[in-house]
């Protein structure tokens, strides 16, 4: 089974593609040029800002050094500990634990796929890398 901290970097390589392209594009304009979902969206968006490759302001991205790694590296830090207390745990409970939204944890779990540190055969079964 496909491991799906895979598809985030798939993911983050399509945004990458389609900025690198066209340049400044607002969230929804890229949301639709992705055509990946918002899950995957937010989950790409980690996986580019831990490379320090992509920015936000009032909603418009675009491929430069990050502003986002303070807000997204905090929201990692909170998912890394719940998965490292609770071992295997699902998407909702992560949720539960650390009060963020789903977009919100979606973008660490891109963060700490970038980082090597979690596994996931699908948004269920999470774990830190053994």
């Amino acid at each position: 089974m496909r491991d799906i901290t895979t598809d985030f970097g798939h993911n983050a390589g399509i945004i990458w593609d389609i900025l690198n392209k066209k340049g400044v594009l607002k969230k929804d304009i890229l949301l639709n040029e992705t055509t990946i979902g918002e899950s995957n969206f937010h989950a790409a968006i980690g996986w580019l800002a831990r490379e320090n490759k992509i920015s936000c302001n009032d909603n418009y991205f675009r491929l430069e050094q990050t502003n986002l790694e303070s807000e997204i590296s905090n929201y990692a830090g909170l998912v890394w500990n719940i998965l490292d207390t609770w071992g295997n745990i699902d998407f909702e409970s992560i949720k539960k634990l650390s009060h963020l939204d789903d977009n919100q944890v979606y973008s660490a779990l891109g963060w700490l796929a970038r980082e090597g540190k979690i596994k996931a055969n699908d948004i269920n079964d999470l774990a830190l890398m053994d």
